[in-house]
This record gives structure tokens, sequence and C-alpha cells, in this order.
């Protein structure tokens, strides 16, 4: 009889030890579950706020973060629950506390470059700095972004050199292709030239550019004569400025450089370069003609 009460005792209290884990475990799969779809519905509504883009560009930055943040927090509530499971179990969890401080404290030392370039990257991406397929200057470094994670940016300069660029080494971004993008040219004239012919003629080059079919898609407005920027050593510097499509700026710089050379070519307009006359000084004449009456 006794020996039946110790029994029945034992397994009321595994069922209750039971219980109390299978209560952890819903505990911590619920909080998980909330919390995900809070991370995920904060994440949504705050990067619209940040970024005005197109949906999938939006929905791709979004799930990339909160995947991330999911991931943390599931780690997390699973790392609590483990330990109040241990708890129930009867095991001192004290010493499992200090060894995981420890660690996690030697993972830090260890790895804080690497935990640095995590949270660079996070910023990076939530505050929308620079996207796959844009042209950047990044850290000094100049090139085409081919690639973005949290912890490096691929950056593919114009020699086709891969730059491998940790984030947390990203101090300043200059984003160049970002909405839109912008001609800014420089055309030198001869000083004999009548400016105001020069811009007229710079205006119409820029307007059948606009009008063009191959490249007046490209184009958010015409290429103008937009001042006279500098006297220069051997001509005046003419500032031709016009806005483009996003990365179409350096193609159409270039077609606008040829049109104008055919077309100063055909209106007889000047394009200098830089002249240099060596003086020896006057070579000295004397003839006896010359020479004073009397001398000689």
């Amino acid at each position: 009889m006794l020996e039946a009460d110790f029994l029945q005792s034992d397994l009321f209290a595994l069922i209750v030890v039971a219980s109390r884990i299978f209560l952890v475990v819903l505990l911590a799969v619920i909080i998980r579950f909330v919390l995900a779809r809070l991370i995920r519905r904060s994440i949504n509504i705050r990067i619209p706020l940040i970024a005005k883009d197109e949906p999938a560009p939006l929905a791709d930055r979004s799930k990339t973060l909160s995947a991330v943040l999911v991931q943390v927090v599931t780690g997390v509530v699973w790392a609590v629950a483990g330990l109040m499971i241990l708890g129930e179990l009867g095991m001192n969890t004290g010493p499992v506390l200090a060894a995981l401080g420890l660690g996690a404290l030697a993972i830090g030392l260890a790895a804080q470059n690497i935990i640095r370039d995590y949270l660079h990257g996070f910023f990076i991406l939530t505050e929308d700095w620079y996207r796959v397929g844009e042209v950047a200057v990044i850290s000094g470094t100049g090139g085409l972004v081919e690639g973005i994670s949290l912890r490096r940016t691929l950056l593919r300069d114009l020699n086709g050199t891969l730059h491998i660029i940790p984030n947390s080494q990203i101090n300043t971004a200059s984003n160049m292709t970002r909405d839109w993008s912008r001609i800014n040219l420089n055309v030198s004239v001869a000083y004999k030239e009548n400016l105001t012919r020069v811009f007229e003629v710079i205006n119409e080059v820029g307007q059948e550019m606009l009008n063009s079919d191959e490249w007046g898609q490209f184009l958010i407005s015409a290429p103008r004569a937009e001042r006279v920027d500098n006297f220069g050593d051997s001509g005046i510097e003419v500032k031709i400025l016009a806005e483009t499509k996003p990365i179409r700026q350096w193609a159409l710089a270039g077609e606008l450089r040829r049109r104008l050379k055919a077309r100063f070519d055909a209106e007889g307009i000047e394009i200098p370069w830089p002249h240099t006359k060596l003086y020896f000084g006057n070579e000295l004449q004397s003839t006896a003609g010359n020479l004073p009456t009397g001398a000689g």
C-alpha cells in the first residue's frame, strides 16, 4: 500500500513537471509567434516611410530585415525557455547562466568586428543607403553595387575589380544614381566666339537629343547651356546641365560631346586647345643704311 502511494505521488509529480514544461514550450511558441508578427509588421510600416520605392524592392528589403530580427528573437526566446525547462527538471541553472555569460563575453570580444559589421549592415539596409544595381562611392571607392548583406557590400569599379567592403568600414556613401542623375559638363569655346550664338547652338543640340527616339527616353530634361563657368587659359568654359534617368548620365554625356563636336564644326565654332609660344627676344638688325650720319 505504501509503495503504491509512492508510485502514485511520483507519477503525479512527473505529470506536474511535464505539464509545466509543456506550458513553457507553449508559452515560448506563442511569444515567438507574436514577436515575429510584430517585427514584420513594424518593418513593413517603417521601410516605406524611409524609402519611397516600388513594392517589390521594398518587400525584399523588409523580408531581409525581418528574417534577421526574427532569428535573433527566436534564439533569445528559446534560450530563456531552455533555462526554465532545466529549472523545472531540478537542475541548478546558476552554473549554466555563468557559462553562457562567459561564452557570450568571449564570443563578443573575439568577434566584435563581425558584430559591428552586422550592426552597420542592418542600419545600411534599414536606411536604404544604396541598392544592388546603383552606382555609389563607398568609403572612397566608386563602382557598381553588385551585392549587399548584413556582413559586407560588393562593389565593382570601372576596371572590373570587385571590392569586398565590410559594412563596419563604411562611414560615408555617396549614391550617384538614386531617383535621377545629372549631366554636368564643361565645354570650351574660343574667346572670339559669339556666346549668344554658342548658347543657342548648345540648346538646339540638347533639344534634338531630347526629341530623338534613341536618347530621349533616358533624358528627363534637355541638355542646356547654364552659364559661363570660367575664363580658361585658352578658352571660355560653358557649363551644360541636364537631368537624366538613373545611371544614364555617362552615356548621354558622351553622345552630347559627339553631337556638339559635329555641330560646332558645321557652325565654324572653334573648340580651343592650349597654345605655347616660345620667345627668344628680337634679333638685332644692323645695316649700313640704318647707321647715323657720320658713323663708321
